[in-house]
């Protein structure tokens, strides 16, 4: 068995069934799936039942103890030489795998012929691919995949898909590493949010090698309303102290961008509304222009959300939609970064005492 696929479930029966659907078209065929039920209160069994004389399909049920121990719990369970981790809620084109397998076998043979005192000195042991928005998407998800994969939200490093990276760090929506090296760093850790993140540092810092693998793309459906989304990236936020706190030095730039984007909104609201507070009490209009200015860059910024989103999704309504998205996108993974940022690093809580909450609960 060459690959093996595995996927944690939380309540999404579903969805579940559009990727095992999306996974019977695959033109690679030596695979197994792994389906590990995470403590659902909405089990998948029946879905899975569905597949079993299709696919080499194992179902298996669990405790809820979150995504990354029950890839733990399928990778201890796994046959292939290779591991995939993907979310419940992807989609696969048919194409999939037949990418992945033409790509490392080209790596493979490359490497071998560069070095063939050790043939696998360049090999990447572990990959990942990026995302993008299915056309029967709903304009809220299109709306929010873009602002997850947009250059204006956040720099495109979540949806590059043209260029090799040299130093990638796949996430566990779309990820693969070699069987043997995944038991070797023990999978994933117990950490709340952003234990996919922890797990390729943690690859990177042993000394293999990771890749971006363009053509293995999948449609990837994320959140279906703003509040799930808001809640998603503001675990995202918290996810990035922590993460700092694990692997010093890892922490740049681009991440603390959404905390200053989110203070530069609320200190622009401030001053509007400081101006028009001063045109209340001063009785005329000589501070309209305090009121009325801070909301330039918010407007702009607005505006250029729309026309790049409308002309990429080639839709107005989801152009509009993408305004709230990015701004839910920015701000919330600002405020999951401040709360962090305030029990981690001033209050001094450890990581699993500063944020008591089950997984998806």
């Amino acid at each position: 068995m060459k690959y093996s696929i595995i996927v944690p479930v939380f309540n999404r029966p579903d969805e579940v069934d559009e990727l095992l659907e999306s996974l019977c078209a695959q033109t690679q065929k030596d695979f197994e799936v792994i389906i590990v039920e995470d403590g659902s209160t909405k089990p998948c069994k029946d879905v899975c039942d569905k597949y079993a004389d299709i696919l080499s399909l194992h179902y298996y049920q669990k405790e809820n103890s979150g995504p990354g121990q029950s890839r733990n719990y399928g990778a201890e369970r796994a046959q292939g030489e290779w591991l995939i981790v993907l979310d419940s809620d992807v989609v696969l084109p048919e194409g999939y795998l037949a990418a992945v397998n033409e790509k490392l076998e080209m790596r493979n043979e490359k490497c071998q012929q560069q070095d063939k005192a050790q043939p696998h000195s360049s090999f990447c042991e572990a990959w990942g691919g990026p995302d993008a928005a299915h056309p029967s998407f709903t304009p809220v998800q299109k709306a929010i995949s873009y602002s997850m994969t947009s250059f204006f939200t956040t720099g495109g490093i979540r949806g590059g898909k043209g260029k090799k990276l040299d130093k990638f760090f796949p996430r566990s929506f779309n990820m693969g590493i070699r069987r043997d090296i995944y038991m070797e760093l023990g999978g994933f850790t117990k950490m709340r949010f952003g234990e996919d993140i922890d797990f390729s540092y943690r690859i990177v810092e042993a000394g293999y090698k990771t890749a971006l693998i363009p053509e293995a793309w999948v449609w990837h459906k994320r959140r279906t309303d703003f509040r799930k989304f808001f809640r998603q990236v503001y675990n995202s936020g918290i996810a990035r102290i922590n993460l700092e706190k694990r692997h010093p030095g890892t922490m740049k730039l681009v991440h603390l961008l959404p905390t200053v984007f989110t203070l530069g909104v609320i200190g622009l609201v401030l001053i509007s509304a400081v101006g028009r507070l001063l045109m209340y009490y001063c009785g005329n209009d000589q501070w309209r222009w305090l009121c009325l200015t801070p909301w330039l860059p918010i407007v702009l910024y607005s505006l250029l959300i729309f026309i790049d989103s409308s002309l990429k999704n080639r839709s107005l309504h989801v152009g509009l939609l993408s305004v709230p998205a990015a701004f839910v996108q920015l701000m919330g993974y600002g405020f999951g970064f401040i709360e962090s940022w305030w029990k981690r690093c001033v209050l001094k809580q450890d990581e699993f005492t500063a944020f008591e909450k089950n997984f998806y609960k």
